[in-house]
């Protein structure tokens, strides 16, 4: 239940805060006084879209924050639980949401004091209030908005989820079958093809790595003579020959070194020659450590010519570069892999006809929830009907079979009325009578409104069109309901205000201390300041005694019951 409502710098409201009560509630003030900004902001609070445009003139952000009653809603404190967005405080049972809407249009929500997303305020603001606008027969002309209605009333909302996930299935099953069958003969030739070209590069066994070891030892294998004489000679010359390099160098170090007691400087110019005694030293050794690793073998360099000619081959009948010839088969491999997946015909077909099955399982089932429940509510609005001045009058529900189904079933639902007797049933979209849609509408709403959790329900001038007799059994309506739910409406008909158990007043007035800014406000009236309202409500500009007479009765017929 709602318990608090504080709204600040919000269209034409500076501050506002309202306490509300149990029962039935009337929010009631003349035409352009701001009925409905109360609505509006509580719908900011429960994740609907804001705009800068909300924000009071001359503000520099608008704040909304509504306190909840949650005790008995155990649902919402799972959720709560679950998205670590409860109330840690002394009192678990009170849920808090509030919105600020900055100048710039930004947004932030709020759940118990804690950050929470748009659509986490949504999701917490359904199980709170459900709030029936004064065009929600509108809707209700649209035959999707119709069939919603309908698998809400049957409880069958999750059902007919899951026979548009089996129609999605069964039909993405049919296209595959279908493509399958229109590319069967390019398919099979793709097919073969690809087999043939996995095979032969997979005999191939060529790899990346490979490549580059092949392409190094063939280049060292075909020029091994060349490398082979440049390394002897190397050897000649710096340890081998008649006039050795190293020879040399160890004649120069042990002579200096002989004469090395008379001048000391010589020290330098040997430990330079010393040191270069030891790279000859070891290139000379490696240069014959690589003259023993290097292989003359002919035929293993004839191996290597024919392994790269494979290689050139392949790479040229598949217009590739040889490094990208793994890839090649990586992918064709994959490809060969998702044809197969495929299937073939036969295959495919059975998979479509077990996917159709499944759908037409889980559809007749929600056929029957929907029959069963259509019965129901079209005996509880035709009922409803009798006391709203269409005595005679009927509401069905028609199931139109679909020859094929489509993602919502085998049917499509379709709102029928006749709203008077010896008239035919006609579809609501073609009720020519304002005030009998708005009639047939309300019936709808509050009937289909006992369906739901939401412990608040908010009724926003869904009178309208109404008056007289009709409004007093309407306003008895609203009352009824109030004794199983908190609800609030906003009207603008006398017979429906005096039903009320508690009636707030908006006005609208110009502020002087504040440069004549418009404001609203909202007060809580007391029982002659009823009788004060709703005498306006009956008499417009000039209120006579009688009025209030009038007013007077009409609230005491009600407090009687």
């Amino acid at each position: 239940m709602l318990r608090f409502l504080s709204i600040q710098d919000f269209v034409i409201v500076d501050r506002m805060e309202l306490e509300f009560s149990p029962g039935f509630t009337v929010l009631t003030g003349e035409t352009g006084a701001g009925k409905s900004i109360l609505i509006d902001a509580l719908s900011l609070a429960l994740g609907e879209r804001g705009e800068a445009g909300q924000i009071r003139n001359g503000c520099e952000r608008a704040e909304i924050s509504a306190e909840f009653d949650v005790s008995g809603s155990p649902g919402l404190a799972d959720w709560l639980h679950e998205n670590d967005l409860e109330n840690d405080g002394d009192d678990s049972g009170t849920c808090l949401l509030r919105r600020v809407i900055d100048a710039s249009g930004r947004s932030r929500s709020f759940i118990n004091g804690r950050s929470a997303t748009l659509q986490q305020l949504r999701a917490a603001g359904e199980q709170l209030i459900d709030i029936h606008g004064q065009h929600a027969h509108q809707s209700l002309l649209r035959s999707e908005a119709q069939r919603d209605l309908l698998d809400a009333f049957s409880g069958s909302r999750e059902l007919a989820q899951t026979v548009t996930a089996a129609y999605r299935r069964w039909q993405s099953l049919q296209q595959r079958r279908m493509t399958w069958e229109q590319n069967a003969a390019a398919f099979l030739q793709e097919r073969e093809q690809l087999q043939w070209q996995v095979r032969e590069l997979a005999t191939l066994n060529f790899s990346p790595g490979e490549w580059q070891t092949l392409q190094a030892d063939h280049s060292r294998l075909s020029h091994a003579a060349s490398l082979l004489e440049a390394t002897q000679m190397g050897l000649e010359i710096l340890s081998e020959g008649e006039l050795a390099t190293l020879a040399q160098i160890n004649s120069v170090i042990s002579r200096l070194q002989g004469l090395l007691d008379y001048d000391s400087n010589l020290k330098t110019v040997l430990d330079l020659l010393e040191s270069a005694q030891v790279q000859l030293q070891e290139a000379v050794y490696e240069l014959g450590h690589y003259q023993q690793r290097l292989d003359l073998d002919p035929q293993r360099l004839q191996e290597m010519e024919q392994r790269l000619t494979a290689i050139h081959a392949a790479a040229r009948k598949y217009r590739v570069t040889p490094d990208e010839l793994p890839y090649l088969l990586a992918t064709s491999t994959a490809r060969l892999e998702e044809l197969a997946q495929g299937g073939d015909g036969e295959a495919l077909a059975k998979e479509e006809a077990a996917a159709r099955e499944e759908y037409l399982k889980l559809a007749r089932k929600l056929t029957t929830a929907r029959d069963k429940a259509a019965r129901t509510l079209a005996q509880q609005v035709s009922a409803a009907m009798q006391t709203l001045a269409m005595t005679g009058g009927e509401f069905a529900v028609a199931l139109i079979p679909l020859a094929q189904g489509n993602a919502h079933g085998m049917e499509q639902i379709e709102f029928q009325v006749s709203a008077h007797q010896g008239l035919p049933l006609r579809p609501l979209a073609k009720v020519a009578s304002g005030g009998e849609l708005s009639r047939i509408s309300l019936a709808i709403q509050v009937i289909t409104s006992k369906i739901g959790t939401a412990p608040t329900l908010i009724f926003d001038e869904v009178d309208a069109g109404i008056g007289g007799r009709v409004a007093e059994i309407v306003g008895a309506m609203l009352k009824k309901l109030g004794e199983e739910r908190q609800v609030m409406c906003v009207t603008h008909l006398a017979q429906v205000a005096s039903a009320a158990d508690q009636q707030w007043q908006v006005v609208k007035s110009a502020d002087p201390a504040n440069g004549g800014k418009i404001t609203s406000r909202i007060t809580v009236l007391d029982q002659q300041q009823r009788i004060e309202e709703i005498a306006r409500m009956l008499g417009g500009v000039k209120i006579t005694e009688t009025t209030r007479q009038h007013a007077a009765e009409m609230l005491q017929i009600q407090s009687k019951g």
